[in-house]
């Protein structure tokens, strides 16, 4: 029987993906640079490839901030200064909220009998930023953010330190959902928890990551934790 469920907050519970359009958009513009479809698809392709090697370990979440921005100015021939454009772009990013679509209902309806969980990756301020604007930090017991615990996804010391805050934790009551495969769905491996694969646009899993489950609509969740 399942009683706590841990839910990676970016494309999973929030939409990152138009956040981040709308927020980079907004600063290549401060930036003197046109927004072309073309340079926002490169950046979010850039940026998640740094991620990655964040959870791999062989970047610092300083380095991954400042880095996507050096490797495209410099794919685009700009001189334009990457720090100046990660601290316009965080403060934008941190303004406002949009949905994946059914988490808000999802997380009214899960919270009366299960203890619910954040587990992120991303940038402290943002995510603490992004969670208030949502006002959905009620729904949850705990509130987990790597930045704050020295520890990234999908490395067993992040999820033991999560572990040792969850009152009377059990592994088999326990399920982590998320978008990533990398990320959520490795890190439940590692912290051999159950895990349930985030997975709308139903893209094709080529890798030897295997998740317990995959849904494709937030509202499958629901009678999928009750048969377990």
């Amino acid at each position: 029987m399942i009683k706590n469920i841990l839910f990676d907050l970016d494309d999973t519970l929030l939409d990152f993906r138009l956040a981040e359009r709308i927020a980079l958009t907004k600063t290549l513009k401060h930036m003197g640079i046109e927004p072309r479809d073309e340079i926002l698809a490169r950046y979010s392709e850039l940026n998640s490839s740094q991620w990655k090697l964040l959870e791999q370990g062989l970047l610092t979440r300083s380095e991954v901030k400042i880095r996507r921005y050096e490797l495209l100015f410099d794919e685009i021939g700009v001189n334009s200064d990457p720090v100046a454009a990660t601290a316009y772009y965080e403060n934008l990013l941190g303004v406002g909220h949009y949905f994946i679509d059914g988490a808000e209902e999802l997380l009214k309806l899960l919270c009366k009998d299960y203890a619910l969980y954040i587990v992120s990756n991303g940038t402290a301020p943002v995510q603490k930023s992004r969670i208030e604007s949502a006002k959905i930090g009620r729904y949850f017991k705990g509130i987990f953010i790597s930045q704050l615990i020295g520890f990234d996804k999908p490395s067993i010391e992040f999820f033991n330190y999560c572990f040792s805050k969850i009152p009377k934790f059990r592994e088999d009551e326990t399920i982590i959902v998320g978008d990533s495969l990398t990320s959520d769905i490795k890190g439940g491996i590692n912290a051999r928890i159950r895990s349930v694969w985030f997975n709308p646009r139903g893209v094709e899993n080529t890798i030897d990551i295997l998740p317990d489950y995959e849904i494709n609509k937030l509202a499958d969740l629901v009678p999928l934790i009750n048969n377990i």
